[in-house]
């Protein structure tokens, strides 16, 4: 089998306000308004850009750095005509990839983020291709009808659901407005109704309310009514989902380890090479083939009881001394832990391993599967 593809996440934060003059009158965007945006970079440098082992992320992340703080404490207006979400993705790609060789530009870039809330923003895939995101949420009870005896699951349960909408928007004619977050709203409105505080075993077509079959009854609604749709995600709890594009379900199950690590080939005074140390955030995404009579490609428990050993091996040890770890980086981390998964659940299920040191900022070996 092919080595899986490896790319890197960045990410950083500026304060900024701005006034969206482009959107219907009555938008309270079109008032002055401020936000705390998060921006994400995603990219797969050449080896030859990366100044020494282990050091492709705090490169990368510098760079976005630099970018980032041209916009904070900014009126943006006074940056861009139309400072909405897509255009600000659209600066930042172009800035990111004209910077002058002393500022190291960015090779390899891969995608462009932008979220001026928590709960939605722009992936930019390329200047004139985006995707757009909103989350929203529900609290409902279900039970899983068809687990086997004694599983927790079987039992009368709740969550507090999460569920975001990914839309393609393409930019016709450079249009500074893509895709409104309200078109997905007004799409999700209806549908969040029909679950929000329900047991969902007793809405029709939810009699096995599984993550993957939640998905997929989504899915069959939503997209008649919104064909920009190209993916969404259910979250059961902030640790383990599925994504779901319509024909594929990948599953998720994140992890925790507090771990310390140092980057050995840093260069002299740099902190890096101290030791230091991260809670790390670990993702694994599977795509086993879906099981119409569970109503699951796989129980999350089965992917916490398979990688529990490899996670014990990582939670608080230097990752160094680790075989395999030795750059200290979260691309070593990913490597290392893509062997551990293989060897539990095959090549074919296995689509990505994320790590992350801190939110947005870490290693993806695989296919990036949701926003970033």
């Amino acid at each position: 089998m092919p080595e899986p593809a490896l790319s890197y996440l960045a990410s950083a934060r500026f304060e900024a306000a701005r006034s969206v003059a482009c959107v219907a009158d009555g938008h309270p965007c079109r008032r002055l308004h401020g936000h705390s945006f998060l921006c994400r970079l995603r990219a797969r440098p050449p080896a030859a850009w990366v100044p020494y082992p282990g050091g492709a992320l705090p490169t990368l992340a510098a760079c976005l750095q630099r970018a980032t703080a041209e916009l904070d404490y900014r009126f943006l207006n006074e940056l861009l005509a139309y400072p909405t979400d897509e255009e600000l993705a659209r600066w930042l790609w172009r800035r990111l990839t004209r910077q002058g060789v002393a500022e190291r530009s960015v090779h390899g870039l891969l995608g462009v983020g932008i979220a001026s809330t928590a709960e939605q923003g722009v992936e930019l895939l390329a200047l004139d291709r985006a995707r757009v995101w909103r989350r929203f949420h529900f609290a409902a009870a279900h039970r899983l009808p068809r687990v086997p005896a004694g599983h927790p699951c079987g039992r009368l349960h709740g969550h507090s659901f999460a569920v975001t909408l990914i839309a393609e928007a393409g930019f016709p004619d450079q249009a500074p407005l893509a895709l409104d977050y309200e078109l997905l709203a007004e799409a999700w409105e209806p549908i969040g109704r029909q679950l929000a505080h329900r047991c969902l075993n007793e809405v029709p077509g939810l009699d096995n309310p599984t993550s993957e079959v939640l998905a997929a009854w989504l899915w069959e609604r939503l997209r008649p009514a919104l064909g920009a749709l190209r993916a969404l995600r259910v979250a059961e709890t902030c640790t383990a989902g599925c994504h779901y594009d319509g024909q594929r379900h990948v599953i998720w199950k994140e992890f925790r380890a507090e771990s310390a690590v140092r980057l050995p080939a840093a260069p002299n005074g740099s902190e890096l090479a101290r030791w230091h140390g991260h809670s790390y955030r670990l993702r694994c995404c599977l795509a086993p083939p879906f099981d119409a009579m569970l109503g699951w490609t796989i129980d999350f428990r089965a992917v916490k009881d398979g990688l529990q050993a490899a996670i014990a091996e990582l939670d608080h040890h230097a990752l160094n001394e680790l075989p395999g770890i030795a750059d200290g980086d979260p691309a070593s981390v990913a490597s290392w832990l893509w062997d551990a998964a293989r060897a539990r659940f095959g090549e074919g299920p296995l689509v990505a391993l994320v790590v992350e040191e801190e939110p947005g900022h870490g290693a993806v070996l695989g296919d990036a599967v949701e926003p970033w």
